[in-house]
């Protein structure tokens, strides 16, 4: 009953305070989707909101002390460099769908920037046009991996580590114990339900909000076990951290090569995606042994 009390206190405060935040934001006239820096910033502090809850519960309501390791291991390149394979191996099965195909262009990406970006000035998009048939696919993907991969590690760790704190860290420790797949069924749930606020204003499924929250439970809930392994053989928060921020950084390359499909179907956050992450957590079923 402990671990389940000490995790309702902080998922309760964690909720109260990201949802608040996010429809005063709302509330004031701040927008999502085309939101630019006021947008970024929200999307920051609503990311670290979970980890400074965190924080405050371990020291102000249970008075413990914070215990956070730094001792770096292999399991952090794994962090590092699962995420772009997770990428581009949800890509290669989206192109399984009906009506996805294989796009040298990179014309496929500029539809879904039209779709997405519905405001954005014909010019503009004319231009990304004649700039991706102009760019060797090998090129854009090299350049997106290394990109993603530095961005990752830097400042994308950072801002996902306010997640992490809450998610891999906190909620780690107080389920943990009772078992890995359910501890992490339950950690990818609450995550998945913490986005609503966000998934209804277009985040990650524009065309499809509503439908997007369901789906967005599902990829965390399918997410969990992957990152909440790698923490655990890691032994540490900040090699999740990692995980998250590479992921957020290599989510769309897999995107530059498919033409066709919708943001319920391709990618890491689609259907596609959640046939990857499923065969990755059958492979820690087997042969990981979390416990």
């Amino acid at each position: 009953m402990r671990n389940y009390s000490r995790a309702m206190v902080f998922t309760l405060l964690a909720f109260a305070f990201s949802w608040a935040a996010i429809e005063l934001y709302f509330a004031l006239g701040g927008k999502w989707a085309g939101g630019g820096f006021a947008a970024f910033s929200m999307a920051v502090v609503y990311m670290w909101i979970p980890g400074l809850v965190a924080i405050m519960v371990q020291k102000l309501i249970y008075r413990e002390p914070l215990k956070i390791s730094f001792s770096l291991n292999r399991w952090f390149l794994a962090a590092w460099v699962i995420p772009p394979a997770l990428t581009l191996f949800s890509s290669v099965i989206s192109l399984a769908f009906p009506g996805v195909s294989f796009s040298a262009d990179m014309s496929g990406l500029a539809e879904r920037v039209a779709a997405y970006a519905r405001n954005i000035p014909p010019e503009q998009l004319e231009a990304l046009k004649a700039q991706l048939a102009a760019t060797p696919l090998w090129v854009a993907l090299v350049s997106g991996i290394v990109q993603g991969l530095l961005a990752g590690a830097t400042i994308n760790a950072l801002v996902a580590l306010g997640e992490e704190l809450g998610w891999r860290w906190f909620l780690f420790k107080e389920l943990l114990p009772i078992g890995f797949w359910k501890s992490q069924a339950l950690i990818g749930l609450i995550w998945g339900i913490w986005h609503a606020p966000i998934i209804l204003r277009g985040h990650n499924y524009p065309q499809h909000p509503v439908p997007g929250v369901f789906m967005m439970c599902l990829f965390c809930l399918l997410l969990s076990p992957i990152i909440g392994y790698i923490r655990l053989k890691a032994g540490s928060v900040l090699a999740a951290a990692l995980m998250h921020g590479t992921l957020n950084g290599t989510a769309g390359i897999g995107l530059l090569f498919l033409k066709g499909g919708n943001d319920l179907t391709v990618g890491i956050t689609g259907v596609a995606g959640f046939i990857a992450m499923a065969l990755a957590n059958l492979a820690i079923y087997f042969w990981g042994k979390p416990q």
